[in-house]
């Protein structure tokens, strides 16, 4: 006899009020706003959404096309790099992304290269009309450039057939580098020139690259790093609009790359919100609807050097959210990015990424996996109207290259920077591995040796060549690469205000370096003895989570023990060599013990006491048995590990350098 069962209409019968009546019985009369996030961009973070029925799903990627497998590369040695290249290939990758040596390449190592021969010896073997083939050469666009085409007219490459992507990128190069004025439109004529002399040769490279890395990873916000983007591409649009491309070829020579970092919805909206974005541009600007290519690199500024195995997982994160917000093609930077040259396991893992990602998970089977995801597509809406809104503004202040003479943008990400660095500091923005759960006693990861002569090669002045803007220079260019020609790099100012590149744990890191040198000169080791009150239910919790606090700056912890008596714990506080101590317990506990406890620290030698947790109105009392300062969550967490070092150098007459702790 067949089974017969009906099929609910949905998966659980709850209703959203009855899911908000048992929140509230659990909250016990507590506001349910406590539930809700502020998060950067000033967007509210709900605990719960309903499905949207209201959008239909969004136009990504093309039906049933995967996104483009693209590894970086960043071997100094070309021959070397080569090697990487084609085992990059061979194990996968679609594309690779050649990341050229040059001061504004400063997340990574970079290919010297200065003539063809070192292009010749970097894609020995590799067949460019096969592959993606993205140049990041920093300030050396046209040189480099130069030197591509060259190389391909020497292997008889036809260059209609390579998909090139280049990275002029004026905007971005002016803000990192501080250049104006003169030095830019010298710039923004050198891109003329690159376009036209592409186009002459037939070649469909996408020349204009508006980076959201640029943005990014000095510290904007989503929202920042959008409305940046897009400003820039409305910037090259009149860029474009000065050469002899037919309007509807405007479009197809700008690319875009945006950041994936381990803010899995917020990356995804990124994603889905610059689809939306481009399309308004471009219908503001009254051109044909042109798809953008959306290139999605992993974050550099979420990347760590403790810890780097977390790495992995951040990436993980990033590249399945890139994925299915619809990026075309995805580079992984690898685990050991933020430590040195990655070696060719961490290069096999980050490949390792995507190809589970598309060949074993899939997701790209589905146009818009998100589509109809109530969180997902409020931040969206919410991305989108934000960056435009910046966007217009922008615009309204005479564009984006006028916002960075002014130094407009560049404060503005310099402040969002800040307060992402407040909220670390808190612990409000935790990161594994570092601010939380530090592991103290971790193994050195493997990465290559890098040059002793330092990462930046320097390549020599190319003479007589015709200054840019007259149609003739890029020409030149590639006629002095032809014939053995070294290259040249635009001058900057340093007078104006820059954006830099920063991992968002450096902080944290530079108190690891500190502990490390302490370490290295101290007779006794950085740590903190945990004054351990009542029994082991009631000290645990807070005394894990001390222990975790004072690790992530690099100070181990001694305990805790359960005692008798206070004064079998001030015994083993004698007996451990600390010079600090931190009381930890219950609040319960700390009304009947805490002040004796303090007394008898303070008696027995302790240069500085902590108490975990709020004083409370028993601050005044705390004082004067001696406690002197509190740890809590939400306290500056890196001023008091600062201060704590202050204490351990002064304890033992040790003195940190700068150098030192650089070593």
């Amino acid at each position: 006899m067949p089974l017969s069962f009906t099929v609910p209409d949905r998966f659980s019968s709850a209703d959203e009020e009855a899911w908000w009546a048992s929140v509230d019985k659990a909250l016990k009369g507590q506001s349910r706003q406590r539930l809700f996030e502020t998060i950067e961009d000033a967007f509210e973070n709900a605990p719960l959404y309903g499905g949207r029925t209201d959008v239909p799903p969004r136009a990504l990627r093309p039906a049933g096309q995967e996104w483009s497998l693209v590894q970086s590369v960043d071997l100094p040695d070309p021959v070397e790099a080569n090697v990487q290249i084609l085992e990059d290939l061979e194990g996968g990758a679609a594309g690779v992304e050649l990341v050229f040596s040059s001061p504004e390449n400063a997340a990574s190592f970079g290919i010297r290269v200065n003539e063809v021969a070192d292009i010749e010896a970097l894609l020995k073997d590799v067949q460019p009309e096969l592959i993606d083939l993205r140049l990041n050469t920093g300030g050396r666009h046209a040189e480099l450039a130069a030197l591509v085409l060259a190389y391909l007219d020497k292997a008889g490459v036809d260059p209609t057939k390579v998909k090139l992507t280049l990275d002029l990128d004026p905007c971005g190069w002016s803000a990192q580098q501080g250049a104006g004025g003169g030095e830019i439109e010298t710039f923004r004529a050198e891109c003329r020139d690159v376009v036209e002399a592409l186009r002459a040769a037939g070649s469909p490279a996408q020349v204009l690259l508006a980076n959201g890395r640029v943005w990014h990873d000095a510290g904007a916000t989503p929202a920042q790093e959008l409305a940046y983007v897009l400003a820039t591409a409305a910037d090259y649009l009149r860029l474009l609009e000065t050469t002899s491309l037919p309007a509807e070829a405007w479009a197809e020579r700008i690319s875009v790359v945006l950041v994936a970092d381990a803010d899995q919805i917020g990356t995804i909206a990124k994603a889905r919100a610059l689809r939306a974005l481009w399309s308004c541009l471009l219908e503001g600007a009254d051109l044909p609807q042109v798809r953008v290519h959306l290139n999605m690199s992993t974050s550099y500024r979420m990347l760590t050097q403790r810890d780097p195995w977390v790495n992995l997982l951040r990436n993980t994160v990033a590249a399945f959210a890139a994925g299915i917000g619809g990026a075309d093609s995805i580079t992984v930077l690898p685990h050991t990015r933020a430590i040195g040259l990655p070696d060719a396991f961490a290069r096999r893992l980050a490949r390792n990424t995507q190809s589970i990602l598309l060949e074993e998970s899939s997701l790209s089977k589905v146009a818009d996996p998100s589509a109809g995801s109530g969180a997902i597509e409020e931040r969206t809406d919410n991305l989108c109207a934000a960056a435009w809104a910046l966007f217009q503004e922008i615009e309204a202040d005479g564009g984006l290259t006028a916002a960075i003479e002014t130094g407009k943008v560049q404060a503005a990400v310099e402040k969002a920077s800040s307060e992402r660095e407040q909220r670390i500091a808190k612990r409000k923005t935790p990161i594994t591995g570092v601010s939380e759960f530090p592991l103290l006693a971790e193994d050195d990861v493997s990465v290559l040796e890098a040059p002793a002569d330092g990462l930046v090669c320097t390549p020599d002045i190319s003479p007589d060549l015709p200054s840019a803007g007259n149609g003739d220079r890029f020409s030149a260019l590639c006629e002095s690469a032809a014939k053995g020609g070294k290259l040249l790099t635009l001058s900057t100012a340093q007078d104006r205000k820059v954006l830099k590149p920063a991992r968002v744990a450096k902080s944290y890191e530079r108190l690891r370096l500190v502990a490390d040198a302490f370490n290295r000169k101290a007779d006794q080791p950085a740590r903190i003895f945990l004054a351990s009150l009542g029994s082991l239910a009631q000290f645990t919790a807070r005394a894990t989570w001390t222990a975790n606090a004072f690790a992530a700056g690099g100070i181990g912890a001694v305990g805790p023990t359960v005692y008798e008596r206070i004064d079998e714990m001030v015994d083993d506080y004698r007996a451990s060599g600390c010079s600090i101590a931190c009381i930890v317990s219950a609040d319960a506990v700390y009304g009947d013990q805490a002040e004796d406890a303090a007394r008898a620290l303070k008696a027995a030698g302790a240069r500085h006491l902590y108490l975990a947790g709020r004083p409370g109105d028993r601050r005044e009392a705390y004082v004067a048995a001696g406690v002197d300062t509190y740890l809590f969550a939400g306290c500056d967490l890196l001023a008091l590990l600062e201060q704590a070092h202050g204490v351990l150098q002064k304890s033992q007459g040790i003195e940190i350098s700068e150098q030192e702790v650089l070593r």
